[in-house]
């Protein structure tokens, strides 16, 4: 397996200024632009640089024309990659004080803030994140000799270096989506060991909606603060909200009053349903205001002292709504919701300075552990109404987390709604194909891909033997099973899916994809093994060859030992 290869820049303080997926995407847009003519001058920028987000959306071609040109008057001068890298930081700068924000569109709540032009990390964030894995990860008997981490350093930064925190953090998150035999985790990993689990970090935290565009491997292994702090961020996130559904929580449909408003409901992303559900609790009350984000509109504490009243008025104290003091209201606050037994996740000052990560984390923590909503519904009847296609549910998820792990303008919550315009999926062309789209052209075909239906494939050997073939260290045999059983068969899937991440495969299908032989699925993980194995240099292709040639692997299969030496990784 090929190790980690960046891109270098000879000047470190500009290197700094990116992480290597930015230089990875910026390099092929200058690699593509230079080829057009054969060569790039100053004067081909403006043009040029139309393609790259902020730079291209938010300045005119004239407005790039006249600021290059104020910079740098020698417009036939050629530009190499590290010339193009300053003019981009400096048009990027510019527009970004022409709009006031670094991005645009971008979701409040999987979209963390991981721009590296503004490398700051709020240290209550960090806190309450330490406060968290601290309290969900004590009992892993690898990590117990690392925790408690101590919020107030910055040992949380040292510990994410080997990969295994952010993987075992991620199954705390949505359970089940690593197979934790495929983590390295001695004590003493080596370089190819340690990238292997920030490889399965990442296409695991893509796999369960965490957008990852400007973070690498090399982000990890260097502790970058604001990337690491903002992708702890978004998988607690999602861990905290993953009850804000009807599948989970189906007294959610009080909040509304037919089935086509369920059906509307259906299709929110979870803070928006948060919202409407703090807004639904709010008006048992007497506050008048409509709560419309988790920043400014919570700022003063008041619609936290009426929504706690409202779910716990047994711990209500008459002085948190007459004290005048926004500040002594917030710490009554957290006074009322440490009484609920609610972990607080932010401090008064917190909700104060309106932090919207913190804020979003509290009222999550406060729905998970009394959400006020009624046990016995009769409007729960509407869900019986309602199509129920589990297959269709999966495969939507699947493509739309890839959707978004590209890191597109717009975040989606719903394939069937949010592409129906074209605009998404002209940008999802671009983003594997960078130039390929003329955007001029808003029509496409759609391309359909057959895939014979085997059940025989359900016992997953058929995908282990492949991954051996490509990669033939990356199967430990001794932990794969016979899979007869449904049991077996499923500790089969997790397993292949988690190798693949492993390998650097971006897979999103499930493990019951696999199981249950889902032809789509099944098409898109035998496809994204093609596509590493294709993107190998030709002398690990020849040595993959070669060591798959020592045996059947079935025949490994029926005569492995459970023993230690066995089961130790088969990593050198």
């Amino acid at each position: 397996m090929a190790g980690y290869v960046g891109i270098l820049v000879s000047d470190p303080s500009l290197q700094n200024q990116f992480t290597q997926v930015e230089l990875r995407s910026l390099k092929t847009h200058f690699m593509s632009m230079r080829r057009e003519s054969g060569k790039l001058t100053v004067g081909d920028l403006a043009s040029r640089m139309s393609r790259l987000k902020v730079v291209g959306e938010n300045l005119s071609e004239q407005e790039r024309t006249d600021f290059i040109s104020d910079l740098y008057p020698n417009l036939n001068d050629e530009v190499d990659f590290e010339f193009f890298l300053k003019v981009y930081l400096k048009l990027h700068a510019h527009a970004s004080a022409r709009t006031g924000s670094p991005s645009k569109n971008s979701s409040a709540f999987l979209k963390a803030a991981t721009t590296t032009l503004l490398h700051t990390i709020s240290e209550s964030e960090k806190a309450s994140y330490v406060a968290h894995i601290n309290n969900y990860l004590a009992q892993d008997g690898f990590l117990s000799k690392y925790l408690p981490i101590d919020p107030s350093s910055n040992d949380l930064f040292e510990i994410v270096k080997d990969g295994v925190l952010l993987c075992k953090l991620i199954n705390v998150a949505v359970p089940g989506t690593i197979d934790e035999r495929a983590i390295n985790t001695k004590r003493i990993l080596n370089p190819w060991e340690r990238n292997e689990n920030h490889t399965l970090c990442l296409n695991s935290a893509k796999a369960i909606g965490c957008t990852v565009v400007n973070i690498g491997t090399q982000d990890f292994i260097e502790g970058r603060r604001h990337l690491v702090l903002g992708m702890i961020s978004q998988i607690i996130k999602i861990q905290l909200l993953a009850d804000l559904n009807l599948k989970k929580t189906p007294q959610l449909v009080e909040l509304v009053d037919d089935s086509k408003d369920v059906e509307e409901l259906m299709s929110l992303p979870p803070e928006k349903i948060l919202l409407r559900w703090m807004n639904f609790q709010l008006k048992k009350s007497s506050y008048k205001k409509i709560v419309t984000n988790f920043s400014s509109d919570v700022k003063d504490a008041e619609a936290y002292a009426h929504l706690l009243n409202v779910l716990a008025p047994e711990h209500s104290n008459a002085s948190t709504l007459t004290v005048k003091d926004p500040l002594q209201r917030a710490k009554l606050v957290l006074e009322h919701a440490d009484k609920m037994g609610c972990k607080r996740y932010l401090t008064a000052k917190d909700i104060v300075e309106g932090s919207p990560n913190l804020n979003l984390a509290f009222v999550a923590h406060i729905f998970q552990h009394r959400n006020g909503l009624s046990t016995q519904t009769k409007q729960i009847s509407f869900l019986e109404t309602l199509p129920d296609d589990a297959q269709v549910s999966r495969e939507e998820r699947v493509f739309r987390f890839w959707i978004n792990s590209l890191g597109n303008s717009t975040y989606i919550d719903n394939v069937f709604e949010d592409l129906r315009n074209g605009w998404i999926l002209l940008e999802t062309l671009d983003k594997v194909s960078p130039g390929i789209v003329n955007w001029k052209i808003a029509n496409k075909p759609p391309i359909k891909l057959p895939f014979k239906k085997d059940k025989s494939l359900s016992d997953g050997i058929f995908f282990l033997e492949l991954l051996s073939a490509v990669s033939p260290r990356s199967v430990n045999w001794s932990l794969v099973t016979k899979g007869v059983t449904d049991e077996q068969k499923k500790m089969n899937a997790t397993y292949i899916i988690s190798i693949a991440r492993k390998l650097g495969c971006s897979i999103f299908l499930l493990p019951e994809d696999i199981t249950e032989v889902n032809q789509k699925m099944i098409l898109t993980l035998t496809a994204s093994i093609m596509y590493w194995f294709l993107k190998q240099p030709v002398e690990e292709k020849r040595s993959a060859n070669s060591d798959s040639e020592n045996g059947s692997l079935l025949d490994t299969i029926s005569n492995s030992t459970t023993d230690d030496s066995a089961s130790e990784s088969s990593v050198e």
